[in-house]
Protein backbone atom coordinates (compact mmCIF):
# COMPACT_ATOMS: atom_id res chain seq x y z
CA UNK A 1 0.00 0.00 0.00
CA UNK A 2 1.35 3.39 -1.02
CA UNK A 3 1.73 5.71 1.99
CA UNK A 4 0.99 9.40 1.38
CA UNK A 5 2.87 11.74 3.73
CA UNK A 6 1.94 15.35 4.47
CA UNK A 7 4.03 16.52 7.40
CA UNK A 8 2.88 14.65 10.48
CA UNK A 9 -0.09 13.07 8.71
CA UNK A 10 0.27 9.81 6.82
CA UNK A 11 -2.49 8.23 4.75
CA UNK A 12 -2.14 4.55 3.98
CA UNK A 13 -0.26 3.28 7.00
CA UNK A 14 -1.85 1.28 9.82
CA UNK A 15 -3.48 4.32 11.50
CA UNK A 16 -6.77 5.45 9.90
CA UNK A 17 -7.02 9.15 9.10
CA UNK A 18 -9.99 11.49 9.53
CA UNK A 19 -10.81 13.95 6.74
CA UNK A 20 -13.64 16.18 7.91
CA UNK A 21 -15.14 19.63 7.58
CA UNK A 22 -18.15 21.42 6.12
CA UNK A 23 -19.48 20.73 2.66
CA UNK A 24 -18.99 24.39 1.69
CA UNK A 25 -17.02 27.32 3.07
CA UNK A 26 -20.09 29.43 3.80
CA UNK A 27 -18.32 32.04 5.92
CA UNK A 28 -14.89 32.59 7.41
CA UNK A 29 -16.18 32.38 10.97
CA UNK A 30 -18.05 29.12 10.43
CA UNK A 31 -15.13 27.45 8.68
CA UNK A 32 -12.55 28.50 11.28
CA UNK A 33 -14.78 27.49 14.19
CA UNK A 34 -15.41 24.07 12.63
CA UNK A 35 -11.72 23.54 11.88
CA UNK A 36 -10.70 24.49 15.41
CA UNK A 37 -13.22 22.14 17.01
CA UNK A 38 -12.37 19.21 14.75
CA UNK A 39 -8.65 19.76 15.30
CA UNK A 40 -9.25 19.69 19.05
CA UNK A 41 -11.22 16.42 18.80
CA UNK A 42 -8.62 14.77 16.57
CA UNK A 43 -5.80 15.76 18.93
CA UNK A 44 -7.76 14.47 21.92
CA UNK A 45 -8.09 11.04 20.32
CA UNK A 46 -4.68 11.09 18.57
CA UNK A 47 -6.30 10.68 15.14
CA UNK A 48 -4.42 12.01 12.09
CA UNK A 49 -6.58 14.83 10.72
CA UNK A 50 -7.06 16.70 7.46
CA UNK A 51 -9.56 19.57 7.23
CA UNK A 52 -11.79 19.64 4.15
CA UNK A 53 -14.06 22.30 2.72
CA UNK A 54 -15.20 23.44 -0.72
CA UNK A 55 -14.48 27.06 -1.59
CA UNK A 56 -17.02 26.83 -4.42
CA UNK A 57 -19.79 24.25 -4.81
CA UNK A 58 -19.88 24.56 -8.57
CA UNK A 59 -21.86 21.39 -9.33
CA UNK A 60 -25.24 22.32 -7.84
CA UNK A 61 -28.52 21.11 -9.30
CA UNK A 62 -30.38 24.45 -9.20
CA UNK A 63 -29.26 27.96 -10.12
CA UNK A 64 -30.84 28.99 -6.80
CA UNK A 65 -28.53 26.74 -4.75
CA UNK A 66 -25.81 28.36 -2.67
CA UNK A 67 -22.20 27.79 -3.66
CA UNK A 68 -20.24 29.19 -0.72
CA UNK A 69 -17.75 32.07 -0.72
CA UNK A 70 -16.44 31.12 -4.15
CA UNK A 71 -13.08 31.64 -5.82
CA UNK A 72 -10.82 33.15 -4.61
CA UNK A 73 -12.50 34.28 -1.35
CA UNK A 74 -13.15 30.75 -0.08
CA UNK A 75 -9.60 29.73 -0.91
CA UNK A 76 -8.30 32.59 1.23
CA UNK A 77 -10.21 31.18 4.20
CA UNK A 78 -8.60 27.78 3.67
CA UNK A 79 -5.19 29.45 3.58
CA UNK A 80 -5.90 31.15 6.90
CA UNK A 81 -7.00 27.87 8.51
CA UNK A 82 -3.87 26.10 7.29
CA UNK A 83 -1.58 28.83 8.59
CA UNK A 84 -3.33 29.30 11.94
CA UNK A 85 -3.85 25.64 12.84
CA UNK A 86 -0.91 24.07 10.99
CA UNK A 87 -3.03 21.24 9.59
CA UNK A 88 -3.27 19.72 6.10
CA UNK A 89 -6.11 20.99 3.92
CA UNK A 90 -8.19 19.28 1.21
CA UNK A 91 -10.46 21.00 -1.27
CA UNK A 92 -12.04 20.14 -4.60
CA UNK A 93 -11.34 21.95 -7.84
CA UNK A 94 -13.73 22.08 -10.80
CA UNK A 95 -11.88 24.24 -13.33
CA UNK A 96 -8.39 23.80 -14.77
CA UNK A 97 -7.68 27.54 -14.61
CA UNK A 98 -8.02 27.42 -10.81
CA UNK A 99 -5.64 24.50 -10.25
CA UNK A 100 -2.41 26.49 -9.88
CA UNK A 101 -3.89 28.87 -7.30
CA UNK A 102 -5.49 26.03 -5.34
CA UNK A 103 -2.26 24.02 -5.34
CA UNK A 104 -0.45 26.97 -3.77
CA UNK A 105 -2.73 26.72 -0.72
CA UNK A 106 -3.89 23.17 -0.06
CA UNK A 107 -2.20 19.81 0.46
CA UNK A 108 -4.74 17.58 -1.30
CA UNK A 109 -6.55 18.56 -4.49
CA UNK A 110 -9.76 16.62 -5.00
CA UNK A 111 -11.35 15.60 -8.28
CA UNK A 112 -15.14 15.74 -7.71
CA UNK A 113 -17.05 12.51 -8.34
CA UNK A 114 -19.11 14.16 -11.09
CA UNK A 115 -15.87 15.13 -12.87
CA UNK A 116 -13.79 12.02 -12.23
CA UNK A 117 -13.47 11.18 -15.94
CA UNK A 118 -12.39 14.68 -17.00
CA UNK A 119 -8.94 13.96 -18.39
CA UNK A 120 -7.70 17.56 -18.59
CA UNK A 121 -8.70 18.23 -14.98
CA UNK A 122 -6.91 15.14 -13.67
CA UNK A 123 -3.81 15.92 -15.72
CA UNK A 124 -3.75 19.53 -14.51
CA UNK A 125 -4.13 18.55 -10.87
CA UNK A 126 -1.65 15.67 -11.05
CA UNK A 127 0.90 17.89 -12.80
CA UNK A 128 1.14 20.10 -9.70
CA UNK A 129 2.87 17.26 -7.87
CA UNK A 130 0.43 17.61 -4.98
CA UNK A 131 -1.61 14.77 -3.51
CA UNK A 132 -4.65 14.06 -5.68
CA UNK A 133 -7.86 12.55 -4.28
CA UNK A 134 -10.05 11.08 -7.02
CA UNK A 135 -13.61 10.49 -5.93
CA UNK A 136 -15.24 7.51 -7.61
CA UNK A 137 -18.16 8.70 -9.69
CA UNK A 138 -21.55 7.37 -8.68
CA UNK A 139 -21.89 6.14 -12.25
CA UNK A 140 -18.74 4.05 -12.76
CA UNK A 141 -17.67 0.65 -11.55
CA UNK A 142 -14.80 0.52 -9.04
CA UNK A 143 -12.61 -1.49 -11.40
CA UNK A 144 -12.57 1.45 -13.83
CA UNK A 145 -10.75 3.60 -11.29
CA UNK A 146 -7.52 2.04 -12.52
CA UNK A 147 -7.87 4.08 -15.70
CA UNK A 148 -8.21 7.32 -13.75
CA UNK A 149 -5.16 6.36 -11.70
CA UNK A 150 -3.37 5.88 -15.01
CA UNK A 151 -4.08 9.48 -15.98
CA UNK A 152 -2.36 10.81 -12.86
CA UNK A 153 0.52 8.37 -13.21
CA UNK A 154 0.92 9.43 -16.86
CA UNK A 155 2.33 12.79 -15.70
CA UNK A 156 4.47 11.19 -13.00
CA UNK A 157 2.23 11.61 -9.96
CA UNK A 158 1.85 8.60 -7.68
CA UNK A 159 0.52 10.53 -4.69
CA UNK A 160 -2.98 9.26 -5.31
CA UNK A 161 -5.95 8.63 -3.01
CA UNK A 162 -9.27 7.10 -4.08
CA UNK A 163 -12.57 7.80 -2.35
CA UNK A 164 -15.70 5.66 -2.33
CA UNK A 165 -18.88 7.78 -2.15
CA UNK A 166 -21.67 5.51 -3.31
CA UNK A 167 -23.23 4.10 -6.45
CA UNK A 168 -26.43 5.15 -8.22
CA UNK A 169 -29.35 2.90 -7.34
CA UNK A 170 -32.07 3.89 -9.76
CA UNK A 171 -33.19 7.52 -9.61
CA UNK A 172 -32.53 9.65 -6.54
CA UNK A 173 -30.72 7.09 -4.42
CA UNK A 174 -27.24 5.77 -3.68
CA UNK A 175 -26.07 2.53 -2.16
CA UNK A 176 -22.76 1.57 -0.57
CA UNK A 177 -21.31 -1.54 -2.17
CA UNK A 178 -18.51 -2.64 0.20
CA UNK A 179 -16.90 -4.57 -2.66
CA UNK A 180 -15.76 -1.20 -4.01
CA UNK A 181 -13.31 -0.81 -1.13
CA UNK A 182 -11.90 -4.29 -1.68
CA UNK A 183 -11.57 -3.82 -5.44
CA UNK A 184 -9.96 -0.37 -5.28
CA UNK A 185 -7.51 -1.46 -2.58
CA UNK A 186 -6.03 -3.86 -5.11
CA UNK A 187 -4.66 -0.87 -7.06
CA UNK A 188 -2.18 -0.19 -4.25
CA UNK A 189 -3.30 3.29 -3.22
CA UNK A 190 -5.07 4.46 -0.04
CA UNK A 191 -8.86 4.29 -0.01
CA UNK A 192 -11.15 6.67 1.87
CA UNK A 193 -14.83 6.07 2.57
CA UNK A 194 -17.00 9.18 2.32
CA UNK A 195 -19.53 8.12 4.91
CA UNK A 196 -21.84 11.14 4.73
CA UNK A 197 -22.25 11.21 0.95
CA UNK A 198 -22.99 7.49 1.12
CA UNK A 199 -26.13 8.60 3.02
CA UNK A 200 -27.20 10.98 0.26
CA UNK A 201 -30.32 10.82 -1.89
CA UNK A 202 -29.40 13.03 -4.86
CA UNK A 203 -31.94 15.49 -6.19
CA UNK A 204 -34.80 14.38 -3.94
CA UNK A 205 -35.08 17.55 -1.87
CA UNK A 206 -36.79 20.04 -4.20
CA UNK A 207 -33.77 21.14 -6.20
CA UNK A 208 -31.21 19.77 -3.76
CA UNK A 209 -30.17 16.47 -2.23
CA UNK A 210 -31.67 14.85 0.83
CA UNK A 211 -30.59 11.77 2.77
CA UNK A 212 -30.22 10.35 6.26
CA UNK A 213 -27.05 10.71 8.31
CA UNK A 214 -27.95 7.81 10.63
CA UNK A 215 -26.14 5.40 8.34
CA UNK A 216 -22.79 7.22 8.53
CA UNK A 217 -21.37 5.39 11.54
CA UNK A 218 -22.19 1.84 10.38
CA UNK A 219 -20.87 2.65 6.91
CA UNK A 220 -17.65 3.94 8.49
CA UNK A 221 -17.23 0.80 10.55
CA UNK A 222 -17.70 -1.36 7.46
CA UNK A 223 -15.13 0.68 5.55
CA UNK A 224 -12.49 0.45 8.26
CA UNK A 225 -13.14 -3.26 8.73
CA UNK A 226 -12.42 -3.75 5.03
CA UNK A 227 -9.12 -1.90 5.33
CA UNK A 228 -9.96 1.63 4.24
CA UNK A 229 -7.18 4.06 5.10
CA UNK A 230 -9.51 6.69 6.47
CA UNK A 231 -12.93 8.20 6.91
CA UNK A 232 -14.14 11.24 5.00
CA UNK A 233 -17.17 13.03 6.41
CA UNK A 234 -18.86 16.39 6.35
CA UNK A 235 -19.48 18.28 9.57
CA UNK A 236 -21.42 21.53 10.04
CA UNK A 237 -22.21 23.66 13.12
CA UNK A 238 -25.88 23.90 12.09
CA UNK A 239 -26.70 21.40 9.33
CA UNK A 240 -30.33 22.51 9.22
CA UNK A 241 -29.11 25.91 7.99
CA UNK A 242 -26.41 24.61 5.63
CA UNK A 243 -26.51 25.64 1.98
CA UNK A 244 -25.97 22.03 0.90
CA UNK A 245 -26.34 18.47 2.20
CA UNK A 246 -28.24 19.60 5.30
CA UNK A 247 -29.67 16.11 5.87
CA UNK A 248 -26.36 14.27 5.87
CA UNK A 249 -23.74 16.56 7.42
CA UNK A 250 -22.85 15.61 10.99
CA UNK A 251 -23.77 18.31 13.55
CA UNK A 252 -20.57 19.73 15.02
CA UNK A 253 -21.95 19.28 18.55
CA UNK A 254 -22.24 15.54 17.85
CA UNK A 255 -18.92 15.17 16.06
CA UNK A 256 -16.89 14.07 19.07
CA UNK A 257 -19.27 11.22 19.88
CA UNK A 258 -19.51 10.15 16.23
CA UNK A 259 -15.73 10.16 15.84
CA UNK A 260 -15.31 8.27 19.11
CA UNK A 261 -17.75 5.62 17.91
CA UNK A 262 -16.20 5.28 14.46
CA UNK A 263 -12.59 5.09 15.60
CA UNK A 264 -13.44 3.21 18.81
CA UNK A 265 -11.39 5.52 21.03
Amino acid sequence: MKVIEMGKVKIGDDKPVLIAGPCAIESEGMAIHTAEKLTEIAQKFAIPFVFKGSYDKANRLSIQSGRGLGFPAGLSVLRKIKENLDIPILTDVHETYQVEAVASVVDILQIPAFLCRQTDLILAVASTGKVINIKKGQFIQPDDMKYLIGKAEFVGNDKIILTERGTCFGYGDLIFDPRSVIIMKEFGYPILVDVTHLCQRPGTGEGMSSGNRKYAVPFAKIGLTLGASGIYMEVHPQPENAISDKDIQIPLDNAEQVIREIFEV
